[in-house]
């Protein structure tokens, strides 16, 4: 007995060619060039966001470029009736957490909606909780509903080895992975799906999955970022905020940033932040304590190496 067919209600499959081609005034000329391409579709002033606004991170960005060369040489060819199949472009995405992966997904769905491969460009980010259910006849509606909500642009599940667990006879995640490898593959002109997780999980759920293995076209690393990007990062979180550090704060957080890297629950970006929130709830409770002092611009936005000496950090280092 075949597997039912699932097509998204509301959803209306689209080509690339026709929503290239439904972009394009009637009277407008055919792009001719790379420029052309790149000018219309303003794609290169996202390529050109995500270098200034991610620290390291080459590989990935070089990888993004070549993605995006062969969508707009794709548009070059349907300018010119080479018409060919829509290049695949379901992706994986595999690091360690704070590595920005659902930020250069999010400038992915930007990207593709640029050049006319989904028509929203929006990213609906989600995990196992989001798609399978707890009960016989849950999960199904529950992906449906998901996968209506990413109809036109990416999307992007978190943890994606989740969705498989062999050793559980009662689990759901089965049916969401069979009701999503027939979406991806009936309806890829109108959605991309990026999984995203632990590179070793993902390589063990592939193998028990080569249906999914086989839709997938690019499997892009994020590697994790050394002490000098992880600086930057958090300089660039405090500039984003309104923020900086003192004279000899740069030496404290380096300090900081060396001895939390080789711990527990080290999560790159993202314990950079969560870092800098607590120097600036001590930075708080430093200026609250002074309450009879008039506050300058400058105490309210500096934080000290006393803010981040305080962290547990240092007080358990031996």
């Amino acid at each position: 007995m075949n597997a039912p067919l699932y097509r998204i209600p509301g959803a209306t499959a689209v080509t690339s060619a026709a929503v290239a081609a439904a972009e394009q005034p009637a009277a407008a000329a055919a792009p001719r060039t790379v420029g052309d391409v790149l000018r219309e579709s303003q794609v290169e002033a996202v390529l050109d966001e995500l270098d200034r606004d991610l620290v390291g991170l080459a590989p990935v960005k070089q990888r993004i470029r070549d993605i995006a060369a062969l969508l707009v040489v794709d548009r070059l060819r349907l300018a010119h009736g080479l018409r060919a199949q829509a290049p695949s472009l379901h992706m994986c995405f595999t690091g360690n957490p704070g590595t920005g992966k659902t930020t250069v997904a999010m400038r992915m769905a930007e990207i593709l909606h640029r050049l006319g491969y989904v028509r929203k460009g929006h990213l609906v980010a989600v995990t196992r909780d989001d798609l399978v259910g707890q009960y016989i006849g849950h999960t199904a509606p529950k992906t449906r509903e998901v996968l209506k909500k990413a109809m036109g642009g990416v999307l992007f599940i978190d943890e994606a080895y989740y969705l498989y667990k062999p050793e559980n006879e009662r689990d759901y995640g089965g049916e969401a992975i069979e009701i999503l490898l027939q979406v991806m593959e009936n309806q890829r002109d109108d959605l991309v799906v990026i999984l995203a997780g632990y590179k070793d999980r993902m390589d063990t759920f592939f193998q028990s999955n080569p249906g999914m293995s086989s839709r997938i076209a690019h499997h892009i690393d994020f590697p994790d970022y050394s002490v000098d990007e992880l600086l930057q990062i958090a300089g660039k979180m405090l500039q984003q905020q309104h923020y900086r550090f003192d004279a000899g704060t740069d030496a404290v957080m380096r300090d900081y940033l060396e001895r939390r890297i080789v711990q527990q629950h080290f999560a790159n970006a993202r314990s950079v932040r969560n870092a800098l929130d607590r120097a600036r709830l001590r930075q708080a409770s430093r200026l609250f304590a002074e309450r009879d002092r008039v506050l300058s611009a400058e105490d309210l936005s500096t934080i000290t190496a006393e803010d981040l000496r305080a962290s547990r950090v240092f007080q358990n280092s031996h």
